[in-house]
This record gives C-alpha cells, sequence and structure tokens, in this order.
C-alpha cells in the first residue's frame, strides 16, 4: 500500500481530516458505521454492474466494506480501493488478507490527482466518496481517464441535509441557541453532490454522459438502544465538530438534548434515524 499522498493541487484540507482524527474514529468504529448505513450499502452493490472478470474501482473507500464485496464478485477480476487514510486503508487490507481475496487490493491515493494506469478499469463506485473533492470536475476527469470508454460510474452520495434526518435531529439537538449555518449546494461537504443540476454539469463537463439519479430513502439503524450507541454517537465527527467551541456547561446541555433525541428514536428495530441520498450512475464517454 501507497504511503505517501500526492496532494499538490489535491484534497489537502480533506486529507488532513481524514488520514487524522476522522479516519482513526471510523476504523476504531468500522462495525458500527458499517451496520448504521447497511440498508445503502445493499442497494449500491445492488446497482454496481461487475461480472466475475471486471476490474473495479472503488473511490473513497474507507474501510473496504465495498471494495470487498465487489472484489467477491470479481473473483477473476480484481478490485482496487483507494482513500485518503492510510488507517482505514490497513483495516481494508487486514479484512481481504483475512478473506483470502487476493485480488483486492488497497492503496492510499487522492483520486483528484493520481496518476492512475489510462483506461485500466472496467466499472468505478463509490459509497459517500466523492462529494469532498476540491475540484470535483478535474477529480471525475482524472477517474474517467482511468475507466475503459462506454465503462459505467456508480455512486452513492447523501441527498440534501433536510431530507437526512440523522443531520438534523442532531444539529437541531447541538444546536445550543446558534443558528447553524447550512453549506451552500456544491461545496465540499457530505452534501456536496446532492443537487442534481451542479452535479449532473459537472459530470458531463468531466466528460461523462447518460447521467442519471435514483433515490434511496433508507433509516440510518444507529445501535440497539441508548446505552449502546451512546459511546458511539457521542464521538461522532459531526457531534465532534458542533460542540468543541461550546463552554462545559453549554456542551454538557447541547449532549443531554442529543441523548433525548436517541430515546425519542428509539424503536424495537433499534435506534433509527431516516437517511436519504443518491445513487447516481453515468458512463464514461468515448473521448474521456
Amino acid at each position: 500500500m501507497a504511503t505517501q499522498l500526492e496532494t499538490a493541487s489535491g484534497n489537502v484540507d480533506a486529507a488532513a481530516v481524514w488520514d487524522g482524527p476522522e479516519g482513526d474514529h471510523w476504523t476504531e468504529h468500522a462495525t458500527r458505521y458499517d451496520a448504521a448505513a447497511a440498508a445503502f450499502a445493499t442497494a449500491l452493490v445492488d446497482a454496481v454492474p461487475v461480472d466475475k472478470h471486471s476490474a473495479v474501482l472503488d473511490i473513497g473507500c474507507g474501510t473496504g466494506e465495498l471494495t470487498l464485496a465487489l472484489g467477491r464478485r470479481a473473483s477473476a477480476g480484481s478490485a482496487l480501493g483507494i482513500d485518503l487514510s492510510a488507517r482505514m486503508l490497513d483495516h481494508g487490507t487486514a479484512a481481504a488478507r483475512a478473506e483470502g481475496l487476493d485480488r483486492v487490493r488497497f492503496e492510499q491515493a487522492d483520486a483528484q490527482v493520481h496518476p492512475f494506469p489510462s483506461e485500466a478499469f472496467d466499472v468505478a463506485a463509490s459509497s459517500f466518496g466523492c462529494m469532498f473533492f476540491a475540484d470535483p470536475v478535474a477529480a471525475f476527469a482524472n477517474i474517467g481517464r482511468a475507466m475503459r470508454p462506454g465503462a459505467p460510474l456508480v455512486l452513492m452520495v447523501w441527498r440534501d441535509l433536510d431530507r437526512n434526518e440523522w443531520v438534523t435531529e442532531f444539529r437541531a439537538a447541538l444546536a445550543a441557541g446558534r443558528d447553524l449555518p447550512t453549506p451552500p449546494p456544491g461545496a465540499p461537504t457530505p452534501f456536496g453532490m446532492a443537487d442534481r443540476a451542479i452535479t449532473t454539469e459537472r459530470l458531463s463537463t468531466a466528460g461523462f454522459d447518460d447521467v442519471t439519479f435514483t433515490s434511496v430513502e433508507v433509516p440510518m439503524r444507529w445501535g440497539q438502544d441508548v446505552d449502546d450507541v451512546w459511546p458511539f454517537i457521542s464521538t461522532f465527527g459531526l457531534v465532534r465538530g458542533l460542540t468543541a467551541d461550546l463552554d462545559p456547561d453549554a456542551r454538557s446541555d447541547a449532549l443531554g438534548e442529543l441523548r433525548t433525541s436517541l430515546e425519542a428514536h428509539t424503536t424495537a428495530d433499534g435506534v433509527c434515524y431516516q437517511g436519504s441520498a443518491w445513487i447516481i450512475t453515468a458512463r464514461r464517454g468515448d473521448a474521456a
């Protein structure tokens, strides 16, 4: 696995976060994260056209759940997962070795600037890993050059913030009297690809055709009950970010509000909040 990122003219800010505290948290709680988004993962895997001989690229692969799932299907092909986080990639590498998936590998790389081999992949996919590019057009053009002409691109990305109850409820609980800003459409945030018009224009400019959007509306299940989920949720990146600047009393009150919200969303199926995402499909143009 590569140990150095090509961050010049790339995603310097994202690399600092993901190859650091955020990547560490995701690795330590990989099972929790995967379980929370399990319904999204199933929908995405079903949407990616992979056969036995496919060469697959997974962009922003994290701890490798999607890479491994697609690599199992490409049993005579290959699957490469790339990410900014060295620690998350180590997790994926260990999982592939444990399963004996010799054709699945992981590499630390910035997809916006990484020198991929030309026209090497039959399909590229991503599970919530493509929303943070500093220059989305440059990133997708670079990814497109690594794909064979006509190859499919399949992305899972969050829809608008206000459609995702797990975000709106967490923000409301932790606001502590503040008017929290909403990220502008298209900005490099978890919701950076939520706007259909902006995303379609960017993908088209980067050399992709036939851009389509399919909505996936499913619950996020965070755990069995509040006591079970609290050690995870209370250290979640969104929670850490929204409480970092609060004084101790305000932070304690905000966390109390969050715990109350979790209790209100505890059902027979566990602690559940509604989630909303797009599955975006596109095709690499012949002249990418």
